[in-house]
């Protein structure tokens, strides 16, 4: 045990000093990050248990999260054909992690990336970034750190707190710049961001972080959940299909087709709902709701699981007067009136469609309906999709809305669509966007209850399997070819 007796309050008690030590395995190095992590999580956890059984704290508790750091003096950066997995300069790069268990694969896929491409070892150990006792305590589902007043003591004062320096979205928005000491980023996001959104996940869709798939659907309604649930049975009925699970909210697991039980009856904000395989590449299906303050919500904290894809299926209002309920939109632009993401993201930058995720979405639509080439403009536009932070736009004059999306040469309007695309790019996720026309406000047709059952009983069926079916062709897509440059910027984290 290592006591620092210079503060002039409680004296600091963290756990013994180690050494770095250098790995040329990746599978090795994990395995020291999850030593490292178990080690300075139980530390916390016993003293935070002490304290909590009454004894007086004798010390302020700290430990550290466990680091990743690479050092190299070349400019050779190995396979350059890959957009990820080198860095682009000699220099010394780091990272923290957090929950080592959890992205055990994705670690050791990026760590052997950079072992292979610049043929030096990644050196492990503790960083200098201390971990909060508030995600020490989330590793423990029956425990919960007290609010302030509660404990005897102030929690502040004996132990570390989330910190709002460390928790930001500066290295994925391009603004942190090197560390003090000249060292570089090597992940997107630092660990107490991605432990603060791991507990926010947990909060917002009720299911762990540990149940999300790969491959991310969002939705809007309730009724692809219910259809989501069916298609899930019938894929545990199949030994073909690969898919081992069902989880829903509560994190209620369903193996087997015939289990006729149902997750728990309260939902949360955005519930969540998980068709797994035993690789992880299975698809979560999010009910967001309305709106792009959830949009931006959901796919802000989604973004740490660091997803392979992620696609809006939902419902829009066609603009156009040759489009019919039920036709399909495929976004291939997006105008962005949603302002969420105005100071993340002007709004001046273009959300580029992605072809690997256009194809598969065209080939699902035609797989799905029977219907190919010319014969697909029969039930699908492509086109751009106007997105806004104001449901009831039909209420204000008209003359503005109306002619910004004709100069845009908008197809269909939704809430959400832009959000989630906007923040795929900003967070290097491959995205794209299916929609389907449920009204159509400026031809006189609304969204009423009759026309709004007629509709949903004929099409979410259809909706929701082209977007699975679209998943599955993305889930057989080389990680090289999804993952392309198009997402990348100048400066770039040598982890996706």
């Amino acid at each position: 045990m290592r006591i620092d007796r210079t503060s002039r309050l409680l004296p600091v008690e963290t756990p013994d000093p180690v050494e770095r030590a250098y790995f040329d395995d990746p599978a090795a190095a994990v395995a020291r990050l999850v030593q490292l992590y178990d080690r300075a999580t139980r530390f916390l956890l016993d003293r935070f248990m002490a304290t909590l059984g009454g004894r007086e704290p004798r010390a302020r508790y700290r430990a550290f999260y466990p680091e990743i750091r690479l050092t190299t003096s070349s400019h050779n950066m190995g396979d350059s054909r890959l957009a990820f997995g080198h860095v682009p300069l000699p220099g010394s790069y780091a990272a923290t992690i957090t929950r080592p268990d959890l992205f055990g694969d994705y670690l050791v896929q990026q760590i052997g990336l950079l072992i292979r491409n610049h043929g030096v070892p990644v050196a492990i150990g503790e960083s200098d970034t201390p971990m909060p006792v508030h995600f020490a305590v989330a590793t423990r589902s029956d425990l919960n750190v007290p609010q302030e007043g509660v404990l005897d003591y102030s929690l502040r004062d004996v132990f570390d707190v989330p910190d709002l320096d460390t928790m930001n979205d500066d290295i994925v928005n391009g603004t942190a710049g090197p560390l003090p000491d000249g060292t570089r980023h090597l992940a997107p996001f630092t660990a107490q961001r991605v432990d603060y959104s791991l507990a926010r996940l947990a909060h917002y869709t009720a299911t762990l972080p540990e149940h999300f798939q790969t491959f991310v659907l969002f939705t809007n309604y309730q009724f692809y959940v219910d259809e989501f649930e069916a298609f899930a049975r019938r894929a545990l009925a199949d030994p073909a299909s690969g898919y081992s699970g069902f989880v829903g909210p509560g994190n209620h697991l369903i193996e087997r087709a015939d289990d006729a039980s149902v997750p728990v009856a309260k939902t949360p904000q955005m519930p969540a709902y998980h068709l797994k395989r035993p690789d992880g590449q299975g698809i979560s299906l999010v009910n967001i709701g309305v709106g792009p303050s959830n949009a931006k919500t959901a796919t802000d904290h989604i973004a740490v699981l660091r997803p392979h894809a992620w696609l809006m299926v939902g419902h829009c209002a066609g603009l156009r007067n040759s489009q019919r309920l039920g036709d399909y939109v495929l976004a291939h632009a997006y105008l962005r009136e949603d302002h969420v993401l105005d100071d993340d993201l002007p709004v001046w930058v273009p959300i580029p469609a992605l072809a690997e995720v256009q194809v598969a979405l065209q080939d699902a639509v035609a797989e799905v309906t029977r219907l190919d080439g010319y014969d697909l403009k029969r039930i699908m536009r492509t086109g751009t999709v106007a997105t806004i932070d104001n449901r009831n736009w039909e209420l204000r004059d008209q003359s503005g809305p109306v002619q910004r999306l004709s100069q845009s040469r908008a197809v269909a309007l939704d809430m959400e669509s832009a959000t989630i695309a906007a923040n795929g790019f900003r967070f290097r996720v491959p995205y794209g966007t299916l929609l389907c026309v449920s009204d159509k406000p400026l031809h006189g047709e609304l969204k009423l209850p009759g026309m709004a059952t007629d509709f949903y009983r004929t099409q979410v069926a259809s909706h929701l399997l082209i977007g699975i079916r679209a998943m599955e062709k993305l889930r057989a897509t080389p990680l090289e070819r999804l993952h392309s440059r198009k997402l990348r910027s100048f400066d770039e984290t040598a982890f996706l």
